[in-house]
């Protein structure tokens, strides 16, 4: 049973409690599905299915169909418990709130009603595609283009690394539309994920096994309508939705955190070594400590921040940067420590701990690697003290 105390912190009304309790019942019954490692196409879809028909991916989308404005902290709470239980289940319950994520917050009225409801009952699946093979952490350098024909665009180009990619219903796409260089020349435009032109060229396999793939855009025309926002403002949207959505990438690893300290600290109670427990001897208590230190000191960092962001902060690009490095970070140390303490049952293929080992890694790299959080930290706190008079 994972340890729930820190629910009773106060930046946590009774909703949430409620929430994260009812949650995590409705995982326990997901069994295998929630971290399958073979056929994850057909996994995914049906985890969408069953969170969207049982009412929680609607907490992913604000809108129709969905919630009135997102809750940061109860996307963090979802994605923990649902991490806790299994990769495939978080990433199933993210990607709707990421890929629909420039609908729920810059989308018309119009576009929010198409696709919304569908996105929030689990009848579509959404992604969201900005990276692209030369332009990943530097969304400046994107190169595919939206060229203005008549009354609508032709999107010409690349992206990859798009999770969702290859089963997806929509893709929400950044694309430059020149109205100035660098980051300042982009902007969204909602694309189906049957449109002509529209290729998947490669399925990317990964060692935690997800939907995952490079696309490739030939003269696909989506009419003006489809822009999402105004015209050169890709930036501020990519920017606004990851800046909500960021520090659920910490509470995934927090989910994967306390899943390996319990499995850790289950074989150190019963392990019988030396004539005793494992947990007896010192060296063990020890890593068992830490990893205990750093799951409360991560929760902290990204309850702080969500809390945050539900009370009304314009930015928190200061404390997303810093609840995602930090627990990211710490979360692969808390694995690798559990590895170590289940010894070989720890890398034996598929098992908990395995899998957890390989989930967690990606979390330190997408939606911005530790490298690129930590020049935005510091970029953020030398602001703060110029603005200071420092």
């Amino acid at each position: 049973m994972p340890d729930r105390s820190f629910l009773s912190w106060p930046f946590f009304e009774d909703r949430h409690r409620a929430f994260a309790q009812e949650l995590a019942r409705f995982a326990e019954d997901l069994g295998d599905l929630a971290h399958a490692h073979d056929a994850v196409d057909f996994a995914c879809r049906e985890l969408v299915r069953r969170l969207g028909g049982a009412g929680w991916t609607k907490h992913s989308v604000a809108g129709p169909g969905g919630v009135e404005t997102l809750d940061a902290r109860t996307l963090c709470l979802a994605r923990e418990v649902l991490a806790y239980r299994g990769g495939l289940a978080d990433f199933s319950f993210a990607m709707q709130g990421l890929g629909a994520g420039p609908i729920s917050l810059f989308g018309t009225n119009d576009q929010k009603q198409d696709w919304l409801p569908k996105v929030a009952a689990g009848e579509a699946i959404a992604a969201f595609a900005l990276s692209e093979p030369e332009a990943g952490s530097d969304v400046a350098a994107l190169k595919t283009r939206a060229v203005l024909e008549g009354d609508g665009y032709s999107l010409e180009g690349e992206k990859t690394w798009i999770s969702n990619g290859g089963i997806a219903d929509l893709y929400c796409v950044f694309a430059r539309t020149g109205e100035a260089p660098g980051a300042k020349g982009l902007s969204c435009f909602i694309v189906p994920g049957d449109a002509p032109g529209l290729e998947v060229s490669e399925r990317i396999e990964t060692s935690a096994p997800h939907p995952l793939a490079r696309l490739r855009f030939d003269r696909v025309k989506v009419p003006a309508s489809a822009r999402v926002g105004e015209s050169g403002a890709g930036f501020k949207v990519a920017m606004s939705v990851l800046d909500v959505f960021r520090t659920t990438v910490g509470a995934a690893a927090l989910g994967f955190a306390r899943r390996a300290l319990d499995e850790a600290t289950a074989r150190a109670a019963k392990r019988e070594l030396f004539g005793g427990k494992l947990g007896d001897l010192q060296m063990v208590q020890g890593m068992l400590a830490e990893c205990a230190v750093e799951v409360d000191a991560a929760a902290l960092m990204i309850y702080r921040a969500a809390w945050a962001k539900d009370q009304g902060q314009a930015r928190v690009t200061r404390e997303s940067a810093m609840a995602k490095l930090y627990a990211t970070e710490a979360a692969q140390r808390v694995v690798d420590r559990a590895v170590q303490i289940m010894g070989g049952h720890g890398v034996v293929l598929n098992s908990p701990v395995e899998r957890l080992y390989r989930d967690v890694r990606a979390l330190r790299i997408y939606e911005g690697a530790s490298e690129v959080q930590k020049v935005v930290i510091a970029r953020q706190h030398l602001a703060g003290f110029e603005d200071e008079g420092g």
